[in-house]
């Protein structure tokens, strides 16, 4: 039913957009400004990119959907700050900024970056890594942001924006298909209701046949099945109020499997010592597997499947109180509902000392938020935002495992389940002021107290009283921490000239307690994991040449992590057991840089590059397990070196018709995917290039034809131990190169 709502959707959209000769970019969201700048909302005010004393990234949302980059894995490809750790289900990816990132499950725990949509924070990592419907454009903050933004964006805050109405009545109908069974189809209508109100209605249906084949089941899997809505009306009852009413519904059906054999064997760290496992070896020839670094096969009991609904709605009201004074209020309700059902095993045949497991678990998740905040007039002395933040979230999981394995040369099977959940409340009063000395010189002061409430509770039930392998013995526990905390942030920024400017900040980031819960809880994760704390300075040159058509920016910058709340790999029975624990101290530091060009009103370049050193000060080896010293080791997910560029050549053929040529590559150094510095799950150094060429009628219409992974070089996006034995990887889209047609018209 969920491909049939998706057509549907799109379709009646489409059929009653009217026509209209309005641009695309007749939208009230704000994207540019009149003289054609980029301006972002980084800092809760309309401000100019080169402006803002913040390290920050922008992403079109047109162009990142004419270059099939649809959610934030997608994006992570071609911003050089950002990477995705990817997973089996939507409950295990998140996104890393700078080297840094939160890795787990368990629901008691933030994330490290922040994840914001129109004004909204999401609180788990799991509501942000569905398509981006109808985005507007995307900011990347990069570095510490809690002053305002909260307390889980210790690392950066992925700031959407989604389309506000246009001005006229518009509609538009994009479609899309690609080589390897992969389709989307979009329609959107967008304007006024009346004099004082607008609208903006979108509908989406994406589905993909997957690039891995399952020998057992004999169907193609790691694709999926997605479908969505968005609205908003706009109300504005006089020149002074505005009143935006938002909702969203998106459902996401994956069938992304829990990993696909590299290789049977293992390598120690620190020496090298290659470990082979002659009985998993023959247990993947007879299921016809053969393991490698570009292997896309599998043969497994049944098909994984995860199943997401992910929705809510806002309030937001913009109020200006005279004098250049702004109230606004958002006030939010979101849900997420989560339901996965791995192959725990990843395998087909039962054999000694490999057991076989099935799982089934869900996550039922509410949010409630409500922030006020003022904002003052801006060009005198003194201007300001100061604000309130309140939130309420709660999580239910339940977690079911059966696993079966061969006793005395029989088989045996074993079950367990467990509920458990977290109740977690935010306070917080905020602010952030600049000084404006002079006409070159301000002084930059804020900061956030905040409140953390956090209680968990947990109950497992099993009918092992010894434990079995995945399965612990059964076990009851709950607690409750409080915690009274800060985020600050003090600067300057200098105007060299009108058009440049150079900053220096120190940051105080702040990510709070955190309880490691999840299925196999044990007696010793009872106890809060304190709070994560960082120090950061960064220094930054903005500017802009030649009436802006060269731009760019470049960042340097050093922070420091206490505390520092990661994923620990351990082993039960010998399978994999992950404990959340602080891990010690980090340092990631770097520089940064961008560079966009607009040599002529046809040609458009753009280049970024980031060097990060992101490496593990003091590792604190957590109790009753073996360790080995990782310190200075690098942070996973964190490349030394990765780099992107592009450029687009528009070519006149008639006045209503041109061609644009367009390419892209990226470039990512070496990157260890584990934090216990396993030689086998570094994932080597690779580049990828596409192109496209597109027909354009004019502000009507566009055909694009691309070619995505054009030197067709194989990667994983994510390397990890088996569940018993062997390495697994995570298969990319682009993993094989492939080609694709997009289609865009205009009402």
């Amino acid at each position: 039913m969920g491909r049939l709502h998706g057509w549907l959707v799109a379709g009646l959209l489409a059929g009653v957009a009217q026509p209209a000769l309005a641009q695309a970019q007749d939208s009230e969201t704000p994207a540019k400004d009149g003289a054609g700048d980029i301006v972002v909302t980084a800092r809760f005010r309309n401000e100019n990119l080169q402006d803002v004393p913040i390290a920050v990234s922008v992403v079109n949302g047109d162009v990142a959907a004419s270059r099939n980059l649809n959610t934030l894995q997608d994006l992570s490809t071609v911003i050089p700050t950002v990477d995705f750790r990817t997973g089996q289900s939507n409950k295990d990816r998140t996104v890393f900024i700078r080297g840094v990132g939160t890795i787990t499950t368990s629901p008691g725990v933030e994330s490290s970056v922040s994840t914001v949509i129109d004004g909204v924070v999401l609180v788990r990592p799991g509501q942000a890594t569905l398509d981006l419907l109808d985005l507007d454009h995307l900011e990347v903050l990069r570095g510490p942001q809690g002053t305002l933004f909260g307390k889980n964006a210790s690392a950066g805050v992925i700031n959407l924006v989604t389309k506000g109405p246009t001005k006229t009545q518009t509609g538009s109908l994009e479609g899309g298909y690609y080589e390897g069974g992969e389709g989307r189809i979009k329609g959107t209508v967008s304007g006024p209701i009346t004099s004082t109100i607008g609208y903006t209605l979108s509908g989406l249906y994406a589905a993909y046949r997957g690039n891995v084949y399952n020998v057992g089941t004999r169907n193609w899997v790691n694709g999926y099945d997605r479908w969505g809505v968005r609205g908003k009306i706009v109300a504005k009852p006089n020149d002074d109020v505005t009143i935006t009413f938002a909702g969203d519904y998106l459902y996401n059906r994956d069938d992304t499997p829990q990993g696909v054999y590299v290789s049977s064997s293992r390598v120690a760290y620190p020496t090298g010592v290659v470990t082979p496992n002659a009985t998993l070896a023959g247990l993947l020839t007879q299921e016809g597997i053969t393991p490698s670094a570009n292997n896309t096969r599998i043969n497994t009991n049944f098909d994984a499947e995860v199943r997401d609904r992910n929705y809510g709605g806002s309030i937001a009201l913009d109020w200006g109180l005279g004098g250049g004074y702004t109230l606004t209020s958002i006030t939010a309700y979101r849900e997420w509902k989560n339901h996965q059902k791995p192959d725990w095993d990843a395998r087909a045949i039962l054999a000694a000392g490999f057991p076989q497991g099935r799982d089934d678990g869900t996550v039922d998740f509410d949010q409630f938020s409500q922030e006020i905040r003022l904002a003052s007039p801006q060009g005198g002395l003194v201007d300001y935002v100061v604000g309130a933040y309140l939130l309420s979230a709660d999580t239910d999981e339940r977690y079911q495992r059966s696993v079966t394995q061969l006793i005395g040369g029989a088989p045996g099977t074993n079950n367990g389940v467990a509920n458990y959940g977290i109740r977690a409340q935010n306070h917080a009063l905020f602010g952030e002021a600049n000084l404006h000395a002079t006409d070159t010189l301000t002084f930059i002061a804020g900061g956030r107290l905040i409140h953390d409430s956090l209680s968990y509770f947990h109950q497992r039930v099993s009918d092992t009283a010894t434990g079995v392998a995945g399965i612990r013995p059964s076990f009851a526990s709950s607690g409750k921490t409080d915690r009274v905390d800060y985020s600050a942030r003090a600067g300057v920024q200098y105007k060299l000239a009108p058009n440049a400017n150079t900053y220096f900040t120190f940051s105080r980031g702040y990510k709070g307690p955190a309880y490691n819960v999840f299925f196999n809880m044990q007696a010793f994760d009872t106890q809060p994991l304190a709070p994560e704390t960082s120090t950061s300075y960064e220094v930054g040159l903005k500017g802009s040449l030649f009436d802006g058509r060269i731009s760019g920016g470049i960042a340097a910058y050093l922070t420091d992590y206490d505390g520092f709340q990661a994923n620990y790999t351990d082993t039960y029975l010998g399978a994999i057991v992950t404990r959340l624990i602080n891990a010690g101290r980090v340092r990631t530091k770097g520089v940064e840089a961008d560079l966009n060009a607009r040599p002529t009103g046809r040609l458009t370049l753009n280049f970024a590059v980031a060097r990060t050193d992101a490496r593990i000060r003091h590792f604190n080896c957590p109790a009753a397990t073996s360790c080995t010293s990782i310190d200075s080791g690098a942070l996973p997910f964190a490349p030394d070196w990765k780099l992107s560029g592009g450029a687009a050549w528009k070519l006149p053929i008639t006045d209503g018709l041109a061609v644009e040529l367009q390419t892209d590559a990226s470039y990512k150094s070496k990157t260890q995917y584990a934090i216990t510095q396993n030689p086998d799950t570094i994932q080597p150094a690779y580049g990828l290039w596409n192109a496209s060429i597109a027909l354009i009628g004019g502000e009507r219409w566009e055909l694009r034809a691309l070619v995505k992974n054009i030197l067709d070089q194989h990667y994983a996006n994510y390397l990890v131990y088996g569940t018993t034995a062997g390495v697994v990887r995570y298969v990319p889209r682009d993993n094989d190169r492939y080609v694709g047609l997009n289609a865009r018209i205009l009402y």
